[in-house]
């Protein structure tokens, strides 16, 4: 699928972080993106972006982690403008804490937003793509999903299971049409890091959230299918940590990593009692 003008696109986070630039990027390729988050306000200024870039933008407010009703919500989309051509699921939450200090809630709520509402809304649109032999979906993933990130230890499980389950679906669908991506940024500039004033950990890559959106673009056109965005040292360390997890836990403990976590957290949780 190297053409995206006048290709159906289902965007989920679509009006906040990393979503907005893949909103933005697809709009200048003259696709029809279709943009879903809570936020209305949000989602009519990035559709008014989309329009004004030489895309469509259709704005669907919706809560996500309202798995049992995405079937409503595909069925809306398909009369609005048809059948989705790609979906990219990327709408995310993380919340840093010390594990213990989750809450069931917070558990269930970033299991369903990062993963499950992703595999629900995929297994929604495929049987589509199939008959249509032609589609695409892009999981967006994290690099937290290569090496779990302390004090982030939900949002890597989720991560994590989404490129297993990507890599799984890939498989599945070699001998289709339709293609299956994983994109995995690092840290970006549109992270939670940055929110609390706080430094990239030494040695890392921090990308543009432009370089993602350009990925993800790319990842389709050439269907690739898995995309690691992180630097070159970071990529050495993810091909050795399944032999040697401690010297990964070495690693993330001498780059800063593991404290600037600690120190995310600590902040996150103090903002929530403040509230």
């Amino acid at each position: 699928m190297k053409n995206i003008a006048g290709k159906t696109v289902l965007l989920t986070g679509a009006s906040g972080g990393i979503g907005v630039f893949i909103a933005r990027t697809f709009a200048k390729e003259q696709a029809t993106v279709v943009c879903v988050s809570r936020s209305q306000k949000k989602l009519d200024s990035i559709c008014a972006e989309i329009e004004a870039a030489g895309g469509r933008g259709i704005s669907l407010p919706f809560d996500i982690n309202k798995v049992e009703e995405l079937s409503t919500l595909v069925q809306q989309i398909n009369q609005l403008v048809g059948p989705i051509d790609i979906l990219i699921n990327n709408a995310a939450i993380e919340k840093y804490r010390p594990f213990q200090n989750y809450s069931l809630e917070d558990i269930q709520s970033i299991l369903t937003t990062n993963l499950i509402a992703g595999m629900e809304l995929t297994r929604l649109v495929l049987p589509s793509m199939l008959d249509r032999d032609s589609g695409h979906i892009v999981n967006i993933s994290s690099g937290s999903g290569k090496k779990g990130a302390p004090y982030n230890s939900i949002y890597s499980a989720s991560k994590a299971s989404m490129i297993m389950w990507t890599d799984a679906m890939r498989q599945e669908l070699a001998n289709t049409n339709v293609g299956v991506s994983v994109i995995c940024p690092g840290y970006t500039k549109a992270g939670m890091f940055l929110k609390f004033g706080l430094p990239a950990p030494k040695l890392a890559r921090v990308s543009e959230p432009t370089d993602v959106a350009i990925a993800v673009l790319q990842a389709i056109q050439q269907n690739q299918g898995e995309v690691v965005l992180d630097g070159l040292l970071t990529r050495l360390l993810f091909s050795n940590i399944q032999l040697f997890p401690e010297f990964g836990d070495r690693i993330y403990r001498m780059i800063g990593l593991t404290q600037i976590n600690k120190t995310c957290a600590e902040n996150k949780m103090q903002e929530e009692n403040i509230k």
